[in-house]
């Protein structure tokens, strides 16, 4: 459903549970010659050392500048099918991802925990967010440095694009960051787990900086709710 931050560290799919409609599809599709938004990876091009720092600094600026966010999103999973929904962001420590009915499953981080709900199964289980990946966006102190290490930077299909591993994991997975240029705005991510499976997700009608209602951060079980919560 999201991220794919979500699992805590050592386990199995690191990068796993950040985007996918049922926690069990949690699991990221791969196009291991694309990039987001890349329709040729023979098109990106690797940027040298010097402007591959720069970029990098830029993107952390922008990112740790990043408050608050609403976009739509559409998902690409390992199996082709697509799924929309709202993702809302309200940093440090808060997000929620949504996904459109039918589905009923959605992802959200209260600033401790994060909670992972499957609407088929109606079960949800969480993590605390300083054991997942998650952790790296919502920290208040946001560094693309430290936990994570920048493997690649590379400009293609229109983005500029920031490759992540985890630096006590590397064999664990990788994410990139796909970011629209003049002004930076983030576009896209693709997650690929320790399977090479890949996920990608794209937002669309980015909003920042905008006021976001402190209930869609919280966890209510829609099951035990007379109807589903819906903020």
């Amino acid at each position: 459903m999201f991220f794919a931050f979500l699992l805590p560290h050592g386990a199995a799919n690191v990068f796993s549970m950040m985007i996918r409609p049922a926690v069990t599809a949690f699991l990221f599709a791969v196009f291991l010659l694309r990039a987001p938004g890349d329709g040729h990876a023979a098109d990106a091009v690797t940027l040298s050392p010097p402007q591959a720092t720069a970029a990098t600094a830029q993107a952390q600026t922008y990112l740790s500048a990043l408050g608050t966010a609403r976009a739509r999103f559409l998902q690409t999973a390992p199996d082709g099918s697509e799924s929309t929904g709202t993702f809302y962001l309200s940093r440090p420590g808060r997000l929620r991802f949504e996904y459109d009915p039918p589905a009923r499953d959605f992802v959200v981080a209260d600033g401790f925990l994060i909670y992972f709900y499957d609407g088929e199964l109606g079960e949800q289980t969480n993590a605390p967010i300083g054991q997942t990946l998650a952790d790296f966006l919502l920290r208040a102190d946001l560094r693309l440095s430290g936990d994570v290490q920048v493997t690649q930077v590379r400009r293609g299909g229109d983005l500029l694009q920031i490759t992540l591993i985890q630096t006590a994991d590397p064999q664990a997975g990788s994410l990139t960051l796909g970011f629209s240029e003049n002004p930076l705005a983030l576009k896209k991510w693709r997650v690929i787990d320790s399977q090479g499976l890949i996920t990608e997700v794209e937002l669309f009608n980015l909003e920042t900086g905008i006021a976001l209602a402190p209930g869609l951060f919280v966890y209510r079980n829609p099951d035990a709710d007379i109807r589903r919560f819906n903020p």
